[in-house]
This record gives structure tokens, C-alpha cells and sequence, in this order.
């Protein structure tokens, strides 16, 4: 035990000191600006702020993993095409896949980065604030006497380092912490449905990737559920505010560019469409009437113009002669060529006939 913990330590102290440091920086920045430092407002504040600094720095993160989102989705047609062919030889499947995923440059697990990442530093957070609330102890450049401003800090008359299942029949306690949980659990859901009802194709919805998103849809939000009981009411506001930045943040990527052929693409092109027809930049109703029906008319014209080209019927006695057309032109000495020849050499002989 002692080998896991020293390892356990070497990851988690580094931590310790980067989340401490914001935090504090932040409690530092609200007591300037007025409030107590024991408030309870002061400190979850200062974990809001935690948040945000923490997920902006994740941003590149973000996007990463919403090209790698629509990659999945983009490819989604192919993975099947390769399943079709390769669905009775597992092994072949899976190689010919993960070769459509370096060409293609897809990651099917970039979209579990940002909160694989997250982890830790919640893992932090939660031991931060656990130790500040059970033994006033500070970590990183938390010092003690912070920490224990922080395990005597209250908001709406509740102490934010109190747990659903540490209340010990406090009903303040506990209908805050039941009501971060739901907020958790309810943001954590929305913010996969979101992805899913607004930025995936049609044909994505039902290969192998949608059903693990389908999967982390429903098993997440249990997940947070059954664990938040147990986090302190600070962490559930980091929790839940790193949520609601994300559910922000993927709005703004899917409406600004969203995937091709999803829903969002399509309500994209149709505020494009009317935003240009309020500029004047783009086609009036009365212009596209017009240019769809000369669309046709210019259609109709192109069949017409076809069917005069179709070539002539043949003759049945031009197709006994090989589908050539009798050509008139004269030969050497005024005889006619080709079809003309044979069409007068017959008359010639009757008549040399009649005269014998």
C-alpha cells in the first residue's frame, strides 16, 4: 500500500497546488472586492471561478474532440460498408476499421478526453475540499487557517463542505445537496442528448458509435447520480457548473458550425438563408420563383433540344443493306455509287432484255 500511495501522492500533490492556487487567487479577488472572508459566497464563488479558468484551459480539448465527434458521425456510412463485408471475420472487421480511422484521422475515444481529464483534477478538488471540512487541514497553498474559514463557511445558512450523506438530519443540508444532484445529473444528460438530437446525421444514429453514445447518454447521469450523494455541496458546484459551461459551449459550436447533413446544419442554412434575404444580399422570393422557373423552362428546352437529335428510322431495304443510308453521289464516267448503283442496275437489265 505504501508503493500505491507514494505514487498516488506524486500525481495527486502537483494538483493539489495548481487547484489550490486558483481557488485561492479567486478568494483573494472576491475579499477585495467586499466580501467576508469566511463567507460562504466568497468560496463557492472562488469554485466557480475554479471552474472556469479550468475549462477554458481545456478548450483546445473541446475542439478536438468535436472533430473527432464528426469524423465518427461522417464515417458512420463507411463502418457499416465494412461491417456488410467483413461481419463474419471479427478480426478483419476490426483491423480494416481502426485503417479507416488513422486515414481518416478519427479518434473514436476523443470524445471521453475532456472528462477523463476532469477527473483528476475533480479527484483533487474532492480531497481538498474533504480534507479542509473534516480536519480544517489545507493543501497546496491552501493554509490552514483557509481551510478552516473554508469548513465553517455557510451559504443560505449551509455549510458547503456538508454531503447529502453527512447531514446528519440537517434539511438545509440536505435539500441543497439533493438539489445540486439534480442539477449534476439532469446537465450531464442534456448536455449528451444535445449532441446527439442537434449535431448527429441520420445514418449515424444507428451503428455501433451511436450506441455508445446512446449508452453514455443514460449511464453518466446514473452514474453522478448515485455518486454525488457523497460529494461535498462545493464539489457539486463545480460539477455542475462545468455543465452548464459545457452544454454553453457546445451550443455555440454546433450552431456555429455544425455537422453536414444533422439537424443543425439544416437550421443553419435556413437562418443563413434569411439573413442574407434580410441584407438584400441574397435572392427575394419573387427572384427564386423566377430562377426556378427559368430552371425549367431551360430544362424542358435541353429535352426538346435531345429528342430532335434522336437519329432517323431506317428503311427496311438501308437495314438489309447493313443500316447504311443509300449514298447519290456520283462516281468516275457520271455511274452512281453505292446504294444507287445496285437500285439501277436492274431497270438497266429489263431493258437490254426488251430490245434483244
Amino acid at each position: 500500500m505504501g508503493f500505491f500511495s507514494a505514487i498516488g501522492s506524486f500525481i495527486m500533490t502537483p494538483l493539489y497546488y495548481v487547484i489550490s492556487a486558483i481557488m485561492v487567487g479567486w478568494h483573494e479577488l472576491f475579499t477585495a472586492l467586499g466580501l467576508p472572508a469566511d463567507s460562504g459566497a466568497a468560496w463557492a464563488l472562488s469554485i466557480v471561478g475554479l471552474t472556469l479558468v479550468i475549462r477554458m484551459l481545456l478548450i483546445p480539448l473541446f475542439v478536438k474532440q468535436i472533430k473527432s465527434s464528426r469524423n465518427m458521425q461522417l464515417i458512420q456510412p463507411k463502418v457499416k460498408e465494412l461491417q456488410k463485408k467483413y461481419g463474419h471475420d471479427r478480426e478483419r472487421l476490426a483491423q480494416e476499421t481502426m485503417k479507416l480511422y488513422r486515414e481518416t484521422g478519427t479518434n473514436p475515444f476523443a470524445s471521453c478526453l475532456p472528462i477523463l481529464l476532469q477527473m483528476p483534477i475533480f479527484f483533487g478538488l474532492f480531497r481538498l475540499i474533504d480534507q479542509a471540512a473534516k480536519n480544517g487541514e489545507g493543501r497546496g497553498v491552501l493554509t490552514d487557517e483557509q481551510a478552516q474559514q473554508f469548513q465553517a463557511a455557510r451559504l443560505f445558512g449551509v455549510d458547503i463542505s456538508e454531503t447529502f450523506i453527512s447531514a446528519g438530519g440537517d434539511v438545509g443540508v440536505m435539500l441543497m445537496a439533493a438539489a445540486l444532484v439534480v442539477a449534476m445529473t439532469v446537465t450531464t444528460f442534456l448536455t449528451q442528448r444535445q449532441l446527439m438530437s442537434k449535431n448527429m446525421p441520420a445514418d449515424a444514429l444507428s451503428g455501433p458509435y451511436a450506441q455508445q453514445q446512446k449508452l453514455l447518454l443514460y449511464v453518466l447521469p446514473l452514474v453522478f447520480a448515485v455518486g454525488g450523494v457523497a460529494f461535498p455541496i462545493g464539489v457539486l458546484i463545480y460539477w455542475t457548473t462545468s455543465n452548464l459551461w459545457t452544454m454553453g459551449q457546445q451550443f455555440y459550436v454546433i450552431r456555429r458550425n455544425p455537422a453536414p447533413g444533422t439537424p443543425a446544419a439544416t437550421a443553419k442554412a435556413e437562418r443563413d438563408k434569411a439573413r442574407a434575404a434580410r441584407k438584400g444580399l441574397g435572392p427575394t422570393p419573387e427572384e427564386q420563383a423566377q430562377e426556378a422557373a427559368a430552371a425549367a423552362e431551360a430544362e424542358a428546352a435541353a429535352r426538346r433540344a435531345a429528342a430532335r437529335q434522336q437519329p432517323k428510322r431506317q428503311t427496311r431495304s438501308q437495314r438489309t443493306a447493313g443500316g447504311r443510308p443509300a449514298q447519290r453521289g456520283a462516281g468516275p464516267g457520271g455511274a452512281t455509287t453505292g446504294g444507287s448503283t445496285k437500285a439501277g442496275a436492274k431497270p438497266a437489265t429489263k431493258a437490254s432484255k426488251k430490245k434483244r
